[in-house]
């Protein structure tokens, strides 16, 4: 629902859903804090009552009657204590349990988001800022969790009121009237401003949304941004964005309280009212002054609880804008779809195959289009072209990053769309040119929290190239590195995620120009390594290098979006023109990189 169309009525209807939405995750942690919250209703109107018990039998007889306090004050002590630690036993109940309550349901919502997101297609992650899902899973949560906090207090205190209208009823049926009457009106005046308040929300959670995108971008980007001398410019883009969320918080929080300026005289004004007719009425002989002062008692005491009614609606408003945002990404619903196929119990190379294999990003036209291939197992095979042929998507489409639009992908002739879901990486380790490297150890980034034993874990290093300079690091495999492995060069990070991939033994092993930042000589000794070591894995690899194309069985040459040739180096260099010619070029750009170096 848009800010434009909605009502007072909405705005109290969909928060109702919302929170009955979290209530029944966890209804005994709301239901012990809806009890605390009646134990201490219950024990504000004993204390009235109690309250005005001691005025009529204890205070007005010592002051008019001149009667001894003795024998009269313990007693008064006793149930003013009694109630007195009832009413805090109330509160430790209510605020434990709503506290539990609101802090494990963002925990769950967190972890569901993020769950639900792992489970949606590139697609999807490919069009979102992920400074805004950071926002989102963070203030969005937050905020969408807010009304929980003092929701069960409100429970409360609608008791409280209910409770407190009766009794000023018994008391007296006018008084009572008007203590209806007026909690009606504060009651109208918190709805009308949460209402207003509900557009303004929306408006902050957007702004978190795109600070927080233009932070993390600012940040994700920082040797960029140093490197082009444009500090100034990020900043100034940065203040614009978050001198605007200011702005909005300004507004709804000079709503906010102008709003409560009102709602908290209105109890004031409501209390001097009923105190004038109870005076009235004492002189009229129709109510006494004990029950006049166990009527201003309870009103003075309902002043807080009052106002806390327009806190929860208040919050409401600000956990609908919140929540929309956090219902946004779960309605998310571009989820990759699977079968029940298991990955195999025993290992060996698997052959791989396409046929008629189309793919598209967007509607600008097909990347790949009637793309035929067919590889053996334990085959290695260089996928070589030229810029945008289509290479590395077609590596993304081979570990089923993105499923193709048309045709079919196969794996021991098995459409890759089969596997149940978590099985087919199993089967298939894909290695980008961009290494991911997470703030844990080396090691840690190596396993992925999978149980690896040392041998294995140094073995898939070796294999890597990557063993040697890590032995030389602090401590070793169990060094901590920083977020992204920003203490390492580009090599030695292509290098550990080469290693995380091979640790796995995979049947089918993609290389996407994974060791485009290591020296050549390295690049041709780990890819001599593959080949040598008893891996059970085919090999298909993303190659410029002309020496790593010549270690390769087999070479598919990709261009205008279709495998142009297929076969071994020297053959496509007899048969291919482009393939050729492209060849040259890299033997021509090799050596003059060669001759720089030197």
């Amino acid at each position: 629902m848009s800010s434009e169309t909605i009502t007072p009525g909405s705005v109290l209807r969909d928060g109702i859903r919302l929170i009955w939405r979290f209530v029944k995750g966890h209804p005994a942690a709301f239901g012990l804090a809806v009890f605390g919250a009646a134990v201490f209703a219950g024990a504000i109107i004993a204390s009235a009552w109690v309250i005005g018990r001691v005025t009529d039998e204890v205070i007005i007889p010592v002051l008019d009657e001149g009667l001894s306090p003795e024998g009269l004050l313990r007693p008064a002590a006793a149930a003013i204590l009694i109630v007195a630690v009832v009413k805090a036993m109330g509160i430790v109940m209510r605020r434990t349990s709503a506290g539990w309550l609101q802090f494990r349901t963002r925990q769950d919502l967190r972890n569901q988001l993020l769950e639900h997101q792992l489970s949606l297609r590139m697609s999807w992650l490919n069009r979102q800022s992920i400074g805004d899902l950071l926002a989102v899973a963070d203030a969005g949560v937050d905020q969408g969790t807010g009304v929980l906090g003092p929701l069960p207090y409100a429970t409360g205190v609608s008791l409280l009121l209910v409770g407190t209208i009766v009794m000023i009823t018994l008391i007296n049926p006018w008084l009572g009237l008007g203590a209806l009457i007026g909690i009606i009106v504060v009651v109208i005046v918190d709805i009308r401003g949460s209402w207003i308040t509900f557009g303004l929300w929306e408006k902050v959670q957007v702004s978190r949304g795109e600070v927080a995108a233009v932070a993390h971008e600012s940040f994700d980007g920082a040797l960029t941004v140093k490197a082009m001398g444009r500090e100034t410019y990020v900043a100034t883009h940065f203040g614009v964005t978050s001198d605007l969320l200011r702005d909005r918080l300004i507004k709804v929080n000079s709503t906010w309280a102008s709003y409560q300026a009102v709602i908290r005289a209105l109890p004031q004004a409501l209390i001097i009212s009923l105190l004038v007719v109870g005076a009235y009425l004492i002189g009229a002989g129709e109510v006494t002054p004990g029950e006049v002062v166990t009527v201003a008692y309870l009103l003075a005491l309902l002043a807080f609880p009052i106002q806390l009614i327009g806190f929860v609606l208040w919050d409401l408003a600000g956990s609908l804008a919140g929540w929309k945002r956090v219902e946004a990404v779960f309605d998310a619903d571009e989820r990759m779809e699977y079968g029940e196929v298991l990955a195999r119990a025993d290992s060996g190379a698997a052959p791989i195959s396409g046929e008629s294999v189309g793919f598209s990003y967007d509607s600008s036209g097909p990347v790949l289009e009637n793309l035929d291939f067919r590889l053996r197992a334990g085959t290695t095979l260089a996928v070589v072209g030229p810029t945008a042929s289509g290479k590395s998507t077609l590596t993304l489409l081979l570990a089923r990053l993105w499923d193709p639009a048309t045709g079919v992908i196969r794996l021991d002739d098995l459409d890759l769309r089969s596997f149940a879901a978590s099985e087919l990486p199993k089967e298939v380790s894909y290695v980008t040119q961009d290494a991911f490297l997470f703030d844990d150890t080396v090691a840690g980034n190596i396993t992925l929290g999978q149980d690896f034993s040392e041998t294995e874990i140094r073995t898939a290093a070796r294999l890597a190239g990557a063993e040697s300079f890590i032995t030389g690091l602090a401590e070793g495999f169990d060094t901590q590195l920083g977020e992204r492995g920003t203490t390492l060069s580009g090599g030695q990070r292509q290098r550990i995620a080469l290693a995380r991939a091979l640790v796995r033994m995979p049947r089918l092993l993609i290389l996407d120009d994974a060791t485009s930042a290591v020296d050549p000589s390295i690049e041709a000794e780990i890819l001599r390594s593959l080949r040598s070591a008893a891996l059970p894995s085919t090999i298909v690899v993303v190659a410029y290098r002309p020496a790593s194309i010549r270690l390769a069985d087999e070479v598919v040459y990709v261009d205008e979006r279709r495998v142009v040739a297929h076969g071994n180096h020297e053959e496509l260099l007899e048969t291919t023109p482009g393939y050729a010619r492209l060849v040259q070029a890299y033997e021509e750009d090799a050596r003059r990189l060669a001759g720089e170096a030197s």
